[in-house]
């Protein structure tokens, strides 16, 4: 019994002995030369083909990596919005800009929920401007879509064409940022086609 014991002693003592030097040798080693990565598991992850934005590359006369796009060009995804973010564009959105989707119950279920998501906590789930910031003080001012709301910009909230309340999503207005990142134009539209509903509120 007290041979297993000090045998079960020196293995701890030799296990422990390793560590110690392990950390010793990884402490050593890291010191020694800055520029040195040490060892590196899976090389080919490091040393991809691929060329780096930044790095020099002999494939283009101008030795650049990073290209600037040919002309008249668009990112894939990319869909251009040819309204100004001005009382001019807003008007011209207003006359001229139409909602492309069809008014289905799906997409004004999808329209309620990114209403609620994003619209809602100024707002109010019920467009009526008391949404939970509102509430807790947060932002003062906020519209209500229905009833007798007026729009900072002229008019009534409950008048609004689909094109003037998209180009407000798109660019934002007063305390409202631009949700142009966060919602794509199909979701935006379908947020059109929700708040046109509770414009009809009375």
């Amino acid at each position: 019994m007290k041979g297993s014991t000090l045998a079960m002693n020196k293995n701890k003592i030799v296990a422990a002995s390793f560590v110690v030097l392990a950390l010793a040798v990884t402490t050593f080693s890291s010191c020694r030369n800055k520029n040195n990565p040490g060892l590196e598991y899976a090389r080919n992850m490091y040393d991809h083909i691929a060329y780096d934005p930044d790095q020099p590359n002999k494939n283009f006369a101008n030795g650049q990596t990073a290209q600037t796009p040919p002309a008249n060009t668009s990112p894939v995804g990319f869909v251009k919005y040819e309204y100004a973010n001005t009382k001019e564009g807003y008007e011209a959105a207003g006359l001229n800009l139409h909602n492309p989707l069809a008014k289905t119950p799906q997409n004004l279920l999808s329209g309620k929920h990114y209403f609620t998501v994003f619209c809602g906590p100024c707002h109010g789930e019920k467009g009526d401007g008391k949404g939970h910031l509102v509430q807790i003080e947060k932002f003062t001012g906020v519209p209500a879509y229905h009833g007798d709301a007026a729009s900072s910009r002229g008019g009534m909230m409950k008048d609004l064409s689909e094109g003037k309340i998209y180009h407000t999503i798109m660019y934002g207005l007063n305390n409202m940022g631009s949700h142009a990142s966060q919602l794509t134009p199909d979701q935006r539209w379908k947020v059109v086609m929700y708040v046109q509903q509770l414009q009809k509120i009375q």
